[in-house]
């Protein structure tokens, strides 16, 4: 059993952190923290603005900050951006301060998933398929090396995967102030 401040979702984009996330939350009465929203609320500004002002550069500055302010906390359950995992500060910290759950999907449930999304800046373009197999190639090392749990999402549907991970999540991570269950002999 790991014991962490809180419960970090790591993955690609339609993999689920936001939806899944929010769904654990309630299950396990904690707050829910996007990572994303928080960056908008502290600029007044959508993700799609903050690209196209600062680039991506200027995003991963934001995002390295409410990020490292969001771990501060404890018990909750923190659903990242998909890059978030490349700044190895942010691997580092995540680590620190959380239990983290790679929540993989492939390219194909991605592209099912995000089919009507228009928001975001990384796949405005029209060829989505080719963005998310360089990016899943280029960060599917960091996913594995920063987190302590793997969970396929493409499977499920949200309810039925929000239920399988939190039973995962239940045998592997314990939240600060959660009482300790000693193992059935």
């Amino acid at each position: 059993m790991h014991s962490a401040p809180n419960l970090v979702l790591v993955g690609p984009m339609g993999a689920g952190k936001s939806s899944i996330g929010r769904r654990l939350a309630a299950r396990f009465g904690l707050a829910f923290v996007d990572v994303d929203h928080e960056i908008e609320v502290r600029t007044g500004a959508t993700i799609a603005t903050i690209f196209d002002c600062e680039g991506e550069a200027g995003f991963r500055a934001r995002e390295q900050a409410a990020l490292a302010a969001v771990l501060e906390g404890e018990r909750r359950i923190v659903a990242t951006g998909g890059g978030a995992v490349l700044d190895a500060d942010n691997r580092r910290r995540m680590r620190a301060r959380g239990f983290v759950v790679h929540m993989h999907a492939d390219v194909e449930t991605q592209l099912a998933r995000l089919a009507r999304d228009r928001a975001r800046p990384l796949i405005a373009g029209d060829d989505r398929a080719g963005v998310l197999h360089r990016l899943a190639q280029a960060r599917a090392p960091l996913y594995a090396e920063v987190a302590h749990l793997r969970f396929d999402t493409g499977a499920y549907g949200c309810p039925e995967a929000a239920a399988a991970l939190g039973h995962l999540v239940e045998t592997h991570w314990r939240p600060p102030g959660a009482p300790h269950v000693a193992a059935p002999a």
